[in-house]
């Protein structure tokens, strides 16, 4: 065989090699620009919700107790103590409260003993994981 002849199969692989053609790369391009207008609004999504998540003070299974002021559960008639809520708080009440500001319709002594609460959460009680997230780097 010469030199210029082409094997079998030379010709489809010659074929895959070459540059894309414009309309492929306006294809690519396409694709590549829906894939950002997709996560854009599902990562803004992702922290709106984080605003809005909810924790109890105390969760249900514990709604009979009161929160001292180290944010421990105790029994309802221990000196110090403050009611449950009867309410969840949003986690953008929460995050202010973390900068200084008291939860909405608390005094300020009550509203430390609730976050004292909430700082205690762990894996497993009601707001933990609403909590976790509020406290992550954005």
């Amino acid at each position: 065989m010469e030199k210029h002849e082409k094997q079998p199969g030379q010709a489809e692989e010659q074929s895959r090699l070459t540059a894309p053609s414009r309309r492929q790369m306006l294809m690519m391009g396409a694709v590549a620009t829906s894939a950002i207008v997709s996560i854009r609004p599902a990562l803004a999504q992702t922290a709106g919700s984080v605003m809005n998540c909810e924790i109890p003070v105390p969760d249900m299974g514990r709604a009979g107790h009161y929160i001292a002021s180290d944010g421990q559960l105790v029994a309802p008639d221990t000196p110090g103590a403050f009611p449950p809520t009867g309410r969840a708080f949003k986690g953008e009440d929460v995050k202010a409260a973390m900068h200084g500001r008291t939860l909405p319709g608390t005094s300020y002594e009550q509203s430390k003993a609730y976050m004292n609460y909430i700082r205690r959460l762990q894996a497993g009680n009601s707001g933990f994981t609403c909590y976790a997230s509020l406290q992550m780097p954005r």
